[in-house]
């Protein structure tokens, strides 16, 4: 297959494609006149990787899930821990985005949105205390 065939069947754009080959997370195999050659195997990695880009893990622990993935011998224990970091990140982001959402939220509600110049939402901003 070549890369324009694999970017179909798994989703991933070719530009990650061939970005996942130079920091080697891929090896696809080379034809006598240089282009990639990607086999079945191939695919499915970087269907596993399009997978994991999409749930948000960072390219090393995509690196170290296909580590784990590829090792018969893996504890799940190790799996489970790395996604549980990821997952406790989401929650922090999560809980920002709230917090900043009722931030907000206050702000456009204080703010009479009229012809007059005063404004909470810019006085916020400004770091000046509202009247």
């Amino acid at each position: 297959m070549n890369i324009g065939e694999v970017a179909d069947r798994t989703g991933v754009p070719s530009k990650t494609i061939r970005y996942y080959e130079d920091i080697g997370l891929i090896t696809p195999a080379r034809t006598t006149n240089g282009y990639r050659h990607f086999r079945e195997t191939d695919l499915h990695k970087l269907s596993f990787l399009g997978r994991a880009r999409a749930l948000g893990f960072t390219i090393e622990d995509c690196r170290t899930l296909m580590a784990l993935y590829e090792d018969d011998t893996r504890e799940s224990a190790k799996v489970k821990q790395l996604a549980q970091a990821h997952l406790d990140e989401i929650d922090q982001k999560i809980a920002q985005l709230q917090g900043m959402r009722a931030t907000l939220s206050h702000l456009v509600e204080c703010c009479a949105g009229d012809d007059r110049p005063d404004c909470p939402i810019l006085q916020d901003l400004g770091g000046e205390p509202a009247e």
